[in-house]
């Protein structure tokens, strides 16, 4: 899982210093008035909006952007319009299957833009439920490496109920189960390790290995597609390498 982990990192450094900021708030926002449209808009009874405005504070959204949000969501802003979040299933060159995550005003527009830009890459569309059996929802913490006590991580996230836990150079990787999300997060925040990355994700039940080349071309159609508007994330049964992760740097 490192080449996934420096990958992410990546990612998240480039997102930092996009000039298009306001697209990533865009992204953040309807995140939030999703998750506010179903479970309301309080932070303490509704996880999911707690998840989605840690992660917009951890961007630097303004704060009067996250409650504009949130009120769209509930309902409270009238003229706000009407988004829907949908899952989108493909393959991108290569047989690598994907799980496309969208927020949209506009199933139309959306999915001719993926398709396009698949069709574009080499890959296709999917039809409902042929890629989705590839992949299991799960719970996802990275954190810091760096200064942490490895065996105390590994210990407390077992208690609460994780599955995994990998210890690599740069970042510690905890997955669980759904349900077990709120006490691993809980369990983290207590004893002041805060996660660089703490959300419900797709994971692949088993991945494509490719050569670095190959791995490269696919990484860069999942980061075509991240930088459309709607799309919120990408799950792939990629297997990242560093020697990928080495190139993309390079390029």
């Amino acid at each position: 899982m490192s080449g996934h982990s420096k990958w992410s990192t990546i990612k998240r450094k480039k997102a930092a210093n996009d000039a298009k900021r306001g697209n990533i708030f865009t992204r953040l926002a309807r995140e939030i008035a999703i998750a506010a449209r179903e479970g309301g808009g309080d932070l303490d009874s509704n996880f999911g909006l707690r998840l989605a405005v840690d992660r917009a504070r951890a961007a630097n959204m303004p704060k009067e952007n996250i409650e504009r949000a949130i009120h769209r969501g509930t309902g409270d802003d009238k003229d706000a319009a009407a988004f829907e979040q949908v899952m989108y299933e493909g393959y991108a060159l290569h047989g690598v299957a994907m799980m496309i995550e969208v927020i949209t005003d506009n199933r139309n527009r959306t999915v001719a833009e993926i398709r396009h830009l698949l069709s574009r890459a080499g890959g296709n569309m999917a039809e409902a439920g042929s890629v989705a059996w590839q992949f299991k929802r799960v719970a996802y913490f990275a954190l810091p490496a760096a200064g942490v006590d490895s065996d105390k991580i590994f210990e407390l996230a077992v208690e609460a109920g994780a599955d995994d836990v990998t210890v690599g150079d740069d970042s510690i990787e905890i997955t669980a189960p759904v349900e077990a999300f709120k006490s691993v997060s809980d369990r983290l925040t207590k004893i002041g390790n805060k996660p660089t990355e703490a959300e419900l994700r797709m994971n692949p039940t088993s991945v494509v290995e490719l050569p670095p080349d190959q791995v490269l071309q696919v990484m860069r159609v999942i980061e075509s597609l991240e930088e459309l508007d709607d799309v919120q994330r990408v799950y792939s049964t990629l297997q990242v390498t560093d020697e990928a992760v080495a190139l993309l740097e390079k390029a």
